[in-house]
């Protein structure tokens, strides 16, 4: 006879029902990360997106088997800076990771770094964005931050003809197809070969879909939306309707491409008899504003919900069964390092400035009045008010320099139309949204100063356009990580 545990005790041994074998003192869990670009949460068929309904049945079925954080938050919402906040577990303040295509610098401490220290093999496919040299150019492993596995670029939305690096070969190579497909392919390669090892993995697929281009989409998907058909959300003002209808097509058809290759990944897992012991967690890095609030569709960088609200599904078995568990408790960027760390058991080092949210899972009534930090630095000159703000469970309360922008009720006003700021009826909750954002930025160490105050105290060059500029012969510019 044979007891079977989940996590914990003394020997394994072959479920009769399963493929799988159970280990009772199981390895380390492997960790699947995937990483999507410009996913809103509120695209996704589970969150009833009416243009999504029952055609995303893996996503949908991952939600319904899976830990659904609802109220997952990008810190900064672009794409820099919160591949740096995921990698590090700390604020792009504390970072100086507060831009777009800057370099994040080789001394700072890492997720693959981390968990390669345990014992994990470590593996990244798709798009990277943190390396500051170039979107098309060669990372070669020492700016790699710890993965040792690598078929990357900078940066690429060329999807039907995305290029890559593989390994130490600093030639250019492209992916067959459809970009994404063939990376998950590769993802899938690398699981069947490292599934029987001894060694846990950690393999992040990062794509750079849905982000805009969105006519490169596969057209089998296009064809499913009808301009005409769409629906957008009651947030987009008339002016908007029909660029925002004809970009949906396109950004909709990404996702069931993408939904289709969640769906091979997680068959992969279980037909190589790893699903039980691994942690698979899908998310994006911000979302997509797509005309709410008269923003213009393929925008991000504000602070409204279509753009800082992001999915984040996690799935683990071993630990959680598979059953559906929501999470409302909100989860933001520099809580994810620690929270993956904390259910691989493996300890939280204390220059991680976001909280492990594993806790939460299990008892979803802990940190319900958890407050997430939202902020911006503005680093296009003129494009963007810099900002900072705070989402909790129920509100959302921003400010820029010239003093509060909004508060919204997002439990009443899931459209955020009503804002509540400077209502008398509302003075107190303001009053009491300020102390909440004052004591976040505090934690911190961040006094919310101008942009060029940011741009001085880590010796950034900006160009006429004010982005970061790289001369031919120019050094990755980064900051110098204080640890």
């Amino acid at each position: 006879m044979c007891l079977i545990i989940c996590i914990g005790v003394l020997s394994s041994c072959k479920n009769k029902n399963s493929k799988e074998t159970v280990t009772t003192k199981a390895k380390k869990p492997n960790i699947v990360y995937v990483l999507a670009d410009q996913w809103r949460a509120q695209a996704t068929g589970y969150n009833g997106d009416p243009n999504l309904i029952g055609k995303m049945p893996n996503l949908d079925r991952l939600a319904a088997q899976g830990v659904n954080f609802k109220n997952a938050i990008s810190v900064t919402p672009v794409c820099t800076p919160y591949r740096a906040a995921l990698l590090t577990g700390q604020y792009p303040t504390t970072t100086g990771m507060i831009f777009n295509d800057l370099h994040l610098p080789e001394e700072s401490v890492t997720l693959a770094e981390l968990f390669k220290d345990s014992g994990y093999k470590t593996g990244y496919i798709g798009k990277w964005h943190l390396d500051g040299m170039g979107r098309f150019d060669y990372t070669p492993p020492e700016r790699r931050q710890g993965f040792d596995y690598w078929k990357a670029l900078e940066c690429s939305h060329d999807y039907n003809n995305l290029i890559y690096y593989e390994g130490d070969d600093s030639e250019k190579k492209k992916w067959e197809g459809y970009g994404p497909y063939a990376e998950t392919q590769d993802a899938i390669s690398y699981i069947q070969k490292n599934a029987g090892d001894d060694e846990p993995f950690l393999m992040v697929l990062a794509w750079g879909a849905p982000h805009f281009p969105h006519a490169s989409a596969p057209k089998e998907f296009q064809e499913q939306f009808n301009e005409e058909d769409i629906i957008l959300r009651g947030n987009v003002a008339d002016d908007m309707k029909a660029i925002a209808k004809k970009e949906a097509v396109g950004y909709y058809a990404h996702m069931l491409a993408l939904d289709k290759c969640i769906g091979d990944l997680e068959k992969a897992i279980d037909a190589a008899g790893i699903s039980e012991n691994t942690i698979i967690v899908f998310t994006s890095d911000h979302g997509e504003m797509l005309g709410s609030h008269s923003v213009k569709p393929k925008q991000k960088q504000v602070p409204w919900a279509e753009s800082v609200r992001v999915p984040f599904l996690l799935k683990y078995p071993a630990r959680f069964g598979n059953k559906k568990i929501e999470i409302e408790a909100p989860i933001n960027v520099p809580d994810i390092l620690p929270t993956l760390l904390s259910l691989a058991d493996l300890p939280v080092p204390e220059f991680v400035d976001g909280e492990s949210m594993a806790e939460v899972i299990t008892n979803p009534e802990l940190k319900k009045d958890k407050a997430t930090l939202v902020m911006n630095v503005s680093p296009f000159a003129g494009k963007s008010d810099e900002y900072r703000g705070v989402y909790t469970s129920r509100y959302a309360y921003v400010k820029t320099l010239d003093g509060p922008l909004f508060l919204f009720d997002n439990e009443k006003d899931t459209l955020q139309m009503n804002n509540l700021i400077n209502k008398p009826e509302y003075k107190e909750l303001q009053e009491e949204m300020e102390v909440v954002l004052q004591k976040e930025l505090s934690k911190i160490g961040d006094e919310f100063r101008p942009r060029q105050y940011y741009i001085d105290k880590w010796n950034y060059n900006l160009n006429a356009a004010g982005y970061i500029d790289y001369g031919k012969d120019s050094k990755p510019q980064g900051p110098k990580l204080n640890k």
